[in-house]
């Protein structure tokens, strides 16, 4: 268990309703039109859709986009898509908390009140079901934790830039090596893969909260995500062994 010490936000009307709020832009520069390429015999976005359904914990699955094609294909793989969104929140350097926020407030709007948001990126496909529905049994079993997300195992050694141009590790004990079985892992957030957060904290426009609990998980594959045609081959190649192996 992993906690970061804060406040938690004001929950006062939240309740455990689940949405998950999959944002996929029909913008994309480095690899065109990807949210709805083909990939294993489906749309991109249809991936991340049917994980979020397979989860068996989302009331609903909404996927918040710009684009007709996208909408349509989401829809087609089983997702609420009751608006487009408006184009002012899919330019190259949106972030992804206004998404999140619009989003929300629309279906809210529409549906009425949610307590529980997941989270997941369309160009990351290379995740388990049962790791949404950990993410939000997480909350729902802990009052106190406010988001929960998986997070990549990697035993590499990281360094940062100082100031003056020099280089220092970022922890002192990377400077001592060994095999990896006796190394300290860190651990890489992956909120894009699976999580789940109050849907105070996306009101609040945040994505984590300061009191998460990380769920480790050690997915080479996971660390596939799909930004331009090497990433997309990778995907194709990997996919296939993805669902025979990891997904047993």
């Amino acid at each position: 268990m992993t906690t970061a010490q804060g406040t938690l936000p004001d929950e006062t009307g939240d309740n455990d309703r689940v949405i998950a709020i999959i944002p996929a832009r029909g913008g994309s520069k480095g690899l065109p039109s990807k949210n709805i390429k083909m990939l294993g015999g489906k749309p991109l976005i249809a991936h991340s859709v049917q994980h979020a359904l397979d989860s068996g914990v989302c009331e609903r699955v909404l996927v918040t986009t710009d684009a007709d094609d996208i909408l349509a294909a989401a829809r087609a793989a089983g997702a609420w898509t009751p608006f487009l969104r408006d184009k002012s929140l899919a330019q190259d350097l949106t972030p992804t908390e206004p998404v999140l926020m619009d989003a929300l407030a629309q279906a809210e709007a529409i549906d009425g009140p949610f307590g529980i948001v997941v989270f997941l990126q369309p160009t990351d496909i290379f995740r388990k079901p049962e790791w949404i529905a950990r993410a939000v049994q997480t909350l729902k079993d802990n009052r106190k934790r406010d988001s929960a997300f998986v997070a990549n195992k990697t035993h590499k050694n990281f360094w940062t830039q100082q100031p003056d141009g020099s280089w220092k590790r970022v922890y002192d004990w990377m400077g001592v090596y060994g095999p990896r079985q006796t190394r300290t892992p860190l651990f890489r957030e992956d909120t894009g893969i699976a999580s789940a957060l109050r849907a105070a904290l996306i009101r609040a426009g945040r994505r984590t909260g300061d009191h998460a609990e990380v769920l480790p998980i050690d997915s080479t594959a996971a660390g596939i995500d799909i930004h331009d045609a090497f990433d997309f081959y990778l995907a194709e190649k990997a996919l296939e062994w993805f669902e025979t192996h990891e997904m047993e």
